[in-house]
C-alpha cells in the first residue's frame, strides 16, 4: 500500500503557503478545504494552496510536491483518525463517528491515486474551479524520468541560474 509524503526541494513552500508541510509528512489532496471557495476567494496564499497544495495529515500544512512511499495499514488507520479529528476541530463535523466515513473516503482516494505508481514517484496537483465544482488534475513524474525541468517547470532556468551564482560564491 502506498501513500504520498511531502517533499521540500527548497524553502519556497514556507513562503507561498500560510502553513507549509514539513518534509516527509503524509499527504492527501485536501480539496475539501476549498469546497465553499469562489474565484474571489483565491488571492495570495490561499490561491497558491488551492492551485497547487497537497494537505499534510500531521501538521495540516501544504506542500507543492509529494512522492509516493510505502505505508503500513496501522499508520493509515491512525492518519484516518487524525483526519477525522481535524474535520471535527476545524470544519465543524459533529463528532468522530460522523467524520470518520468522510476521512476514510479521502484516504481511499489518495491510496488509490498512489497505488499504481512506484515508490518515489513525484506527484503535482493542479486545481481549478469549474461550473461543476473543483477540478483536480495530477501530473506524475516517474523517478527515472525526472529532470529539473520536470520538477520545477518554468522555474528550472531560474534554479539553474541561482545554483551557478551560489557555486561562484564558494
Amino acid at each position: 500500500m502506498k501513500l504520498a509524503r511531502s517533499i521540500r526541494f527548497d524553502e519556497s513552500d514556507g513562503n507561498v503557503f500560510e502553513r507549509a508541510a514539513e518534509a516527509g509528512e503524509w499527504c492527501i489532496s485536501g480539496a475539501f478545504a476549498f469546497s465553499d471557495f469562489t474565484e474571489a476567494d483565491l488571492t495570495g496564499k490561499p490561491r497558491q494552496a488551492f492551485r497547487n497544495g497537497w494537505l499534510s495529515l500531521e501538521g495540516f500544512g501544504r506542500s507543492t510536491f509529494v512522492a509516493t512511499a510505502e505505508i503500513e495499514a496501522a499508520e493509515v488507520d491512525a492518519l484516518t483518525m487524525a483526519l477525522a479529528g481535524h474535520f471535527v476541530s476545524t470544519y465543524g463535523a459533529p463528532d468522530l463517528e460522523a467524520a470518520l466515513p468522510v476521512a476514510e473516503e479521502e484516504m481511499r482516494h489518495m491510496l488509490d491515486l498512489c497505488d499504481d505508481h512506484d515508490p518515489n514517484t513525484l506527484l503535482v496537483i493542479e486545481r481549478t474551479i469549474t461550473g461543476n465544482g473543483i477540478h483536480e488534475a495530477f501530473r506524475v513524474i516517474k523517478p527515472a524520468e525526472a529532470t529539473v525541468v520536470d520538477v520545477l517547470g518554468p522555474m528550472a532556468d531560474h534554479a539553474v541560474a541561482m545554483s551557478r551564482v551560489e557555486g561562484d560564491k564558494e
